[in-house]
């Protein structure tokens, strides 16, 4: 019978975890500061709470996304230093940056900061002269997308069973011209 129960435990979660309630964080004044490895436990821990469908990147992913030479990285704090959100954009070798993730903490949202993130790594890509960025998107994250068209990023292509429940994504393209 125990090797049964032990089975089991497998499968089903042996204690329940109960949702997390948000509540909006106070207003705050936030800043943008480069995200380094040192920062790197607290970006971990930040991209679990934004990211509770599967989709979390590693250590490992994280870490190779700082050490890219041509890598950007950055993360928004509050007045009290903890990180409310984080972005990472790699660039390839043919000069596209592509945004390959951007959190923000679930009690944080909708108050800009994630434009604020997009407005930040378009001007350094300018500044380095690269001038189109990719980035994907799930195609049920509706208001992921609208903060995306208004920032003039168009749907290029769907990818079909792009997550790994199967959810679809939209590739999405802007020009920095």
């Amino acid at each position: 019978m125990a090797v049964l129960q032990t089975i089991r435990n497998f499968f089903v979660p042996s204690e329940v975890v109960e949702p997390e309630i948000i509540v909006p964080a106070p207003p705050t004044v936030y800043q943008i500061h480069p995200l380094t490895a040192k920062n790197l436990k607290e970006v971990l821990r930040l991209n679990l709470r934004c990211f509770k469908d599967g989709e979390n990147y590693t250590k490992y992913t994280f870490n190779y996304l700082l050490e890219m030479p041509n890598g950007l990285s950055y993360r928004i704090v509050t007045a009290n230093d903890e990180m409310a959100a984080f972005l990472f954009v790699a660039v390839d070798t043919k000069g596209i940056g592509h945004i390959t993730t951007i959190g923000v903490a679930p009690e944080h949202r909708r108050r800009g900061l994630a434009k604020m993130l997009l407005e930040k790594a378009e001007n350094v890509l300018r500044e380095r002269q690269i001038y189109t960025v990719v980035l994907e998107v799930r195609v049920g994250n509706v208001t992921a997308q609208n903060l995306y068209r208004r920032r003039d990023y168009v749907v290029t292509q769907r990818i079909a069973k792009y997550y790994n429940n199967g959810e679809d994504c939209f590739i999405m393209v802007k020009s920095l011209y």
